[in-house]
């Protein structure tokens, strides 16, 4: 599978780039995002995945030990986060995800048992006016009395 091509990534960076450069890039980028989304990533791939492939691609090759920020007088290298280097950011797994159908955001998990996943829900139903009265003498009956 191929995200990009050498040419892409030049003009991306603004310079040349060594085959063995490219490669590494290239394939940096392909493991990346294929244990970010697994199987769903077709081929070709989906939209929008090739533009994050190829940011991820230039990183690599333009900040490979993820330095944020580095001074000669007193020796300081600070690391930056998962921003630099070979890592997505929160933006581009979240894009990534949407890209190939994986939910991006919080979702909703179905914890019933198994035996009432089944059954289709039943809708409350206000009684109908001929329904008895509830019981007014029950302390909560009591206390919405009084509201």
């Amino acid at each position: 599978m191929t995200f990009f091509a050498q040419a892409e990534l030049e003009a991306m960076l603004g310079r040349q780039v060594t085959t063995p450069q490219y490669e590494l890039a290239h394939e940096t980028a392909l493991d990346v995002i294929r244990v970010e989304v697994g199987p769903r990533l077709t081929d070709p791939p989906q939209d929008g995945v090739r533009t994050i492939a190829l940011a991820l691609a230039a990183r690599v090759l333009t900040n490979p030990g993820g330095v944020r920020s580095e001074q000669a007088g007193g020796f300081l290298v600070t690391y930056a986060d998962a921003q630099t280097g070979a890592g997505l950011s929160r933006d581009e797994r979240r894009r990534l995800r949407r890209a190939v159908g994986l939910p991006s955001s919080a979702s909703s998990l179905d914890i019933a048992p198994a035996e009432q996943a089944s059954r289709p829900p039943t809708p409350w139903r206000a009684p109908s006016g001929d329904a008895t009265p509830p019981d007014t003498t029950t302390p909560v009956s009591l206390l919405w009395q009084a509201l």
